[in-house]
């Protein structure tokens, strides 16, 4: 018994030792691993680490490690932070950068419909036109551009943007609409009309129905007075003339080569008597045309004019005139071809005969532009004695053929109450007299053959409701083609003019028109050159 309890005793003692010696080199271990990582002050004797101490090392270990990781979690949210408001940076730059593009397109826009509301198209216009080409196609650009042409008086732009609006949306009523006005300001009725139907169809407003149907009723009317028109004109007027015969009040001196020269005293001519007095005058006309179709139509009218001076009655003047003739029209052109002829009295004691036609080509680039081509023949055939020289034949001087071409534009200005206007023209007399005269074994006269080219430029402005300014300016230069024996040279002349005249509308058939009109001739051969102020007023009462 004692035997086994001493054994027992010594296998417990061995196995304590073992377990010190296994706990010792654990700690040796453990020992070893912290001071990788953790100096540790160690006493001069080494002592066993205990396990309070193993404790605090890996509590010290363990925090080492979440610092570290809060560290980097730390760096890694705020380079997140970093990252997600520079992209928000860029965000709000593009968005900035989208807005301020889309300002920039949308305030040409805003400012255009701000001058339309003000009544200022011509600027809308103004302001758009140059956008046009990267523009077009954007609804709302086109269809402020068409308003801006129209209303400024350019119906033909318009109609190439309200086409451009209802290509993309055929349903926009607004569209349509002022393409129909287009169309009626373009005098394009037949379109007008169609397009005008179309909206109808949609069923717009009472409003805009009701200016429809007046569009509507207006293109009606037009249509039925197209068939037959009748109108005519009377005019009384009163004025008073500087120069009656056009009389020179220069001093005409001979060529010293003239077979006249010597004959003279001096070698020359006094100034011619320059007659000036009052007159009066009653003038009346009468236009009728009738629409064939569509595009054909015949035309007639003729003129009186009575010209009557107070005291040199061998000048009163009495003249007739008449035209007849085919035109045709289509779209913005209109071609006209009319036979004319007139009699001329001058004092019972010399009458001119004319006969002619003439062609003429208009056409209409737009409602603000309008070119005319014309040509005109006439034959003039005088009989008996011109007042100036009652020993002197009227033929000679008044037996002409005479061929005219010329061109000319009219302009109307944006808004509607100003007009300018031109023409050029040039042309030949070709004088055809039979012999008369033994100084004249040829015929026709001493001068010959004239040829001519002129210009006239002009404008017209509504100064009220009621009152219109008008004003025009002519040159005209021509040279003769015989030698004249006078000079010895050739004659030539300009010829010049300058008309200012008011029309007063004292209803929508009543004019009253006061007009002043300065006239000079400058003549190689001064017998031909003169001045002359004619200072009128005429009252005129339409029908139609």
């Amino acid at each position: 018994m004692k035997l086994a309890k001493l054994t027992c005793w010594i296998f417990s003692g061995l196995m304590l030792a073992a377990t010190g010696t296994y706990a010792q080199e654990a700690a040796n271990q453990a020992t070893s691993i912290s001071k990788s990582k953790v100096s540790v002050k160690k006493s001069p004797n080494k002592k066993p680490a205990t396990k309070k101490q193993t404790t605090k090392q890996k509590a010290a270990v363990l925090k080492a490690q979440r610092e570290q990781e809060a560290r980097a979690k730390a760096e890694q949210e705020a380079r997140q932070r970093a990252e997600a408001e520079r992209q928000a940076r860029q965000r709000a730059e593009a968005e900035a950068k989208k807005q301020a593009e889309l300002e920039a397109r949308e305030k040409p826009l805003r400012d255009a419909d701000a001058l339309l509301k003000d009544g200022k198209p011509a600027e809308a216009y103004a302001l758009l036109e140059p956008l046009e080409f990267d523009r077009s196609g954007e609804v709302r650009f086109d269809y402020l551009l068409g308003i801006a042409a129209l209303d400024s008086g350019k119906p033909d732009k318009a109609t190439l943007a309200f086409e451009r609006v209802l290509a993309v949306n055929p349903n926009f009523a607004g569209a349509r609409l002022d393409m129909a006005r287009a169309y009626y300001q373009l005098g394009d009725l037949p379109r007008a009309q169609t397009e005008f139907q179309e909206v109808l169809k949609q069923n717009p407003p009472k409003a805009a129905h009701d200016t429809i149907q007046k569009y509507l009723d207006a293109i009606a009317s037009v249509e039925a007075a197209k068939q037959t028109r009748i109108s005519g004109y009377v005019e009384g007027v009163v004025g008073h003339d500087s120069n009656i015969a056009n009389s020179s009040t220069q001093t005409f001196t001979f060529a010293s080569t003239s077979p006249w020269s010597g004959l003279f005293p001096g070698n020359q001519l006094p100034p011619a008597a320059k007659f000036t007095g009052a007159y009066e005058g009653i003038n009346a006309g009468a236009e009728i045309s009738h629409s064939l179709n569509a595009n054909w139509g015949v035309f007639a009218g003729a003129d009186l004019r009575q010209h009557g001076n107070m005291t040199q009655t061998a000048y009163d003047t009495v003249s007739t005139d008449g035209r007849a003739g085919v035109m045709y029209a289509e779209a913005q052109d209109v071609y006209k071809l009319s036979l004319t002829g007139g009699q001329l009295y001058t004092a019972n004691s010399m009458r001119r005969d004319s006969l002619g036609v003439s062609g003429e080509w208009q056409h209409v680039f737009s409602p603000a532009n309008q070119m005319s081509v014309f040509v005109q023949y006439g034959q003039n055939r005088a009989s008996g004695f011109p007042p100036t020289s009652p020993t002197t034949d009227a033929r000679i001087e008044g037996n002409t053929d005479q061929l005219v071409l010329g061109e000319g534009w009219v302009h109307i200005m944006a808004d509607g109450k100003q007009a300018l206007f031109g023409s050029i023209y040039a042309g030949k007399e070709v004088d055809v007299a039979p012999v008369i005269s033994p100084g004249l074994p040829n015929g026709g006269r001493t001068d010959g053959e004239k040829r001519f080219a002129g210009l006239r430029v002009g404008g017209q402005a509504a100064i009220t409701e009621q009152l219109d300014g008008i004003a025009s300016l002519g040159w005209q230069s021509a040279i003769y083609s015989n030698l004249n024996n006078l000079v010895m040279a050739k004659r030539s002349e300009d010829i010049y003019d300058l008309t200012v005249a008011a029309n007063w509308r004292l209803d929508k058939l009543w004019t009253v028109k006061p007009q002043v009109a300065f006239s000079r001739k400058d003549s190689n051969i001064s017998l031909y050159s003169f001045d002359r102020t004619d200072v009128s007023l005429t009252i005129r009462r339409d029908f139609r």
